[in-house]
């Protein structure tokens, strides 16, 4: 077996704590050389220091355990890579969220108040639409969203049915408000049709919105939805009601986030007579 090593030796050789090595036998991850049956001190090859280093390195790019153990236990070359590879997309996109979230932070350290975009007042509706609806909390809305839309173009494919307008979701108030409730995904349509699975036909009555369009990246957007929310409380005409978003531009338009254009509109009691 050769040369064993104390816990304490083979902790200072691979910068991972006690504490750690010990979980990592506790749950099968590095299982220890030898285990004293009596006194229960555990003890270490020098052969075993690469994979725990390997296993340090994998949990500093923040990779769970469940994906360190597929890593160390692929079959071949193949398999271990593909999970790596996998971990590297993860964190590129949290890089990217990262880096948003620190654009959008300087840009608001920048003004005393939201700022002021342009607003108008539409009608809009009655509108025929396949929709998609479902209890979700708010950290998974862009999930839920992505699985909604394709469900939703697949079932317009099926139907044979045509579009009348871009993609679009409602937020109910306590999704906002509580971060859990009600979502709605939907594809306005021409024509009412009989939608397959969980698709529904939803016709949607009219409403008055207050509409302004955020450019640029879901990140930032909370500051549009102060700008068009200031311009509601300043004019008291605010009503109960879902928030609907319009996705004229969006990621399956181009992956350039900068690019992409969404309508929100904020419901309101009716300025206008109806037609």
């Amino acid at each position: 077996m050769g040369t064993l090593l104390s816990i304490g030796d083979f902790s200072r050789m691979t910068f991972l704590s006690v504490k750690t090595l010990r979980h990592y036998h506790e749950v099968g991850l590095l299982l220890p050389a030898a285990v004293d049956v009596e006194s229960g001190y555990r003890r270490y090859q020098v052969a075993q220091v690469p994979r725990a280093q390997v296993i340090r390195r994998l949990r500093e790019l923040g990779m769970p355990l469940e994906d360190v153990r597929v890593v160390m236990e692929a079959p071949d070359v193949r398999t271990r890579n593909a999970a790596i590879s996998a971990h590297l997309r993860s964190m590129e996109g949290e890089l990217e969220r990262t880096r948003a979230a620190v654009k959008s932070l300087r840009m608001l350290l920048d003004e005393t108040a939201p700022a002021r975009i342009p607003v108008e007042f539409r009608v809009v509706g009655p509108m025929q639409t396949l929709a998609v609806s479902g209890q979700v909390a708010y950290a998974e809305v862009f999930e839920w969203l992505d699985s909604a839309f394709a469900e939703l173009r697949s079932a317009l494919q099926q139907v044979g049915g045509r579009r009348a307008g871009a993609d679009a979701a409602l937020y109910s108030n306590e999704l906002l408000e509580d971060e859990y409730g009600e979502i709605v995904a939907l594809i306005p349509v021409e024509a009412e049709a009989r939608p397959p699975d969980r698709v529904q036909a939803l016709r949607l009555p009219l409403v008055e919105y207050a509409v302004a369009v955020h450019l640029g990246a879901v990140e930032d957007i909370d500051r549009s939805y102060a700008a068009l929310g200031t311009v509601v409380a300043e004019r008291a005409i605010g009503v109960q009601g879902p928030i609907r978003e319009d996705y004229i531009v969006g990621a399956q338009d181009t992956p350039d986030a900068a690019q992409h254009r969404t309508e929100i509109s904020w419901p309101v009691f009716r300025t206008t007579p109806a037609t």
